[in-house]
């Protein structure tokens, strides 16, 4: 292994604060710098995971300004997304967002063009393509087991007014936060995703219509893709449709098909014929990781059981560490992440222009080609 080490700062200390003993235990990890506005929970996590106080930020700006960090980790609300992405990679910084990438294609293609012009690397820290059930089902496609891939549908179904999210999600439309439902159709299938018609459905009470002025409560969209006669479905929710949070995905092939599950714990489903099915508990991916850090794939592992993401997606499929790992891995073997800005901007956009159409009638609406597969 190399024995360059990547001293990294990470802004957003609320999923944020979950990052930093991976990147503190992992072999590339160097120097972590943390930041946000509040001196106390800035003090308190700089006392949990002994953080020298000249790497610690209430300024983020300040942060990006150190010539000593390698890289930004941003972990912090949607809107400041693509504000705080731009700064960090102007400042010469290699950057990780999570998701999603930015709320508009014009920001979106910004963050593309950025991070080629600064000759930075740019990553969408996007969970749903880490997890436990994903690696699985790619092993899956790349050993051949599911034949040719037929259809796809997916899923984020989540009630974010449970206690621990901020005003800003308050109305949030559905598919500009589209990436967990989005991610797993593009990659597993390879394509680009070349239009959309998405319907809105039911309505949100006043409250939260007047925040973003998105009236729907679901948006549900079809999308095609390029090169392929695959057409896969999507829907999403935030509010005031009662579900048990799930962000999961089925995938249908000629030989194989997998379901995700419909009730936490009840178990994935294998079809294998006409009558034959079982259920599954996709295993952890620890293996896949370098040793230090392979424990945090387990879900005994989140440190924060309270965390409204973890306690709604379950910890993230064991996602956490590969995100680190592929983010300092690229920077340390000069190469893209596999989740780099044109792959962060095409799965982004799709549900940008998906929320799109919905807002128009339903109309098709192109999506832009960022380079997706090129």
């Amino acid at each position: 292994m190399p024995n360059k080490k990547i001293n990294v700062g990470i802004v957003g200390l609320g999923f944020g604060r979950e990052f930093i003993p991976i990147y503190q235990q992992h072999p590339y990890g160097g120097e972590i710098a943390i930041c946000t506005r509040n001196p106390e929970t800035l003090d308190a996590v700089r006392s949990q995971f002994n953080i020298p106080k000249d790497l610690c930020y209430t300024d983020f700006d300040s942060m990006v300004r150190n010539p000593d960090l390698d890289a930004i980790h941003i972990v912090t609300p949607i809107l400041e997304h693509y504000p705080q992405t731009i700064a960090a990679l102007e400042a010469g910084k290699h950057t990780a967002c999570t998701v999603p990438m930015a709320t508009t294609i014009e920001e979106c293609q910004h963050i593309v063009d950025t991070s080629n012009r600064m000759g930075k690397y740019y990553m969408m820290m996007e969970t749903s393509l880490y997890t436990r059930e994903y690696l699985y089902v790619k092993k899956l496609l790349e050993e051949g087991k599911l034949g040719d891939i037929q259809f796809m549908r997916s899923d984020h179904t989540q009630n974010m007014m449970l206690q621990g999210w901020g005003d800003y999600w308050r109305g949030f439309p559905p598919f500009l936060y589209g990436t967990h439902a989005l991610s797993p159709l593009v990659e597993l299938l390879g394509k680009r995703p070349k239009s959309v018609t998405c319907h809105g459905s039911g309505r949100l009470n006043p409250d939260k219509v007047e925040k973003y002025g998105s009236p729907f409560a679901v948006e549900t969209a079809t999308f095609t893709f390029e090169d392929t006669d695959v057409v896969a479905e999507s829907t999403r929710w935030l509010f005031e449709t009662i579900r048990q949070c799930r962000e999961g995905f089925d995938i249908y092939g000629t030989e194989m098909s997998f379901e995700w599950e419909l009730i936490i714990d009840d178990g994935h489903v294998i079809h294998t014929g006409i009558d034959d099915a079982e259920t599954i508990e996709c295993p952890d991916t620890d293996e896949l990781l370098p040793a230090e850090i392979a424990v945090f794939t387990k879900r005994e592992a989140i440190a924060d059981k309270t965390q409204s993401s973890f306690r709604q997606g379950l910890g993230h499929g064991g996602s956490h560490p590969h995100l680190v790992h592929q983010f300092l891995a690229a920077i340390v073997e000069d190469r893209q992440p596999e989740v780099d800005a044109i792959t962060s901007a095409t799965i982004t956009g799709a549900g940008i222009c998906a929320h799109i159409s919905a807002m128009n009638d339903a109309r098709p609406v192109d999506i832009p080609d960022f380079g997706y597969g090129r």
